[in-house]
């Protein structure tokens, strides 16, 4: 019987191969957008980590969600860094949330509020992405717009708690294989990450759209 972290996995495959073939994503990587472009996505991820963490303390104890909640995986304050860095000391009076980053944040408060099994869905695709995928888009902008390696800037994608990314995502997806849920709650979660992958193509598409390039 297929675990529920491979289930996980090969079901938002697709969604997830969109989210990352996106075009902002790819002119990003590929150097072909400026800091600003880079900066203006640091924002929005701002709000939806900010819905994710802010929440988080009180599902510690939660028998579904609990579990997860592990502080070294924390990143708004290695955000607020680099905001700080990337707009200046006063960042947070310049900050907006693109409607799309506004629809997937609420929907991650939602979750949070209400169902602890589909705030286990975002944070799956949040984090895990972070410790795999992340760490591409750290080494580009690192070259690209010549921050220092691992410092203010990129800090989002550095998780200095945990020395072994592979082992910590081995024990993370033993955690979801050992989610007291029953199929049908199971079928559910799967169905949440995929709509948090969508959430998040959105926020692309959106940031696209603000940053085209010139044809």
């Amino acid at each position: 019987m297929e675990s529920f972290s491979t289930l996980i996995r090969t079901a938002s495959h697709e969604q997830h191969v969109e989210a990352e073939t996106s075009t902002f994503m790819s002119d990003l990587l590929g150097g072909r957008l400026g800091v600003d472009a880079y900066a203006r996505y640091t924002e929005q991820l701002w709000f939806v980590y900010e819905a994710l963490e802010t929440g988080a303390e009180r599902l510690a104890s939660d028998p579904v969600a609990g579990p997860f909640i592990q502080p070294e995986l924390f990143r708004l304050a290695s955000l607020e860094r680099d905001l700080a860095h990337l707009r200046g000391p006063d960042w947070r009076t310049g900050v907006s949330a693109l409607p799309a980053t506004r629809a997937y944040a609420d929907r991650v408060r939602e979750c949070a509020r209400d169902w602890p099994a589909g705030y286990v869905a975002h944070h799956y695709t949040r984090y895990l992405g972070d410790l795999s995928g992340g760490q591409i888009i750290r080494d580009k902008a690192e070259k690209t717009w010549g921050f220092a390696r691992k410092g203010d800037g990129v800090r989002f994608y550095v998780f200095e708690e945990i020395s072994n990314p592979a082992a910590f995502k081995r024990g993370y997806r033993e955690l979801l294989d050992a989610v007291p849920a029953d199929d049908l709650e199971k079928q559910r979660i799967v169905t949440e990450c995929k709509r948090a992958f969508a959430l998040n193509t959105a926020v692309f598409r959106a940031l696209g759209e603000e940053f085209p390039l010139s044809a």
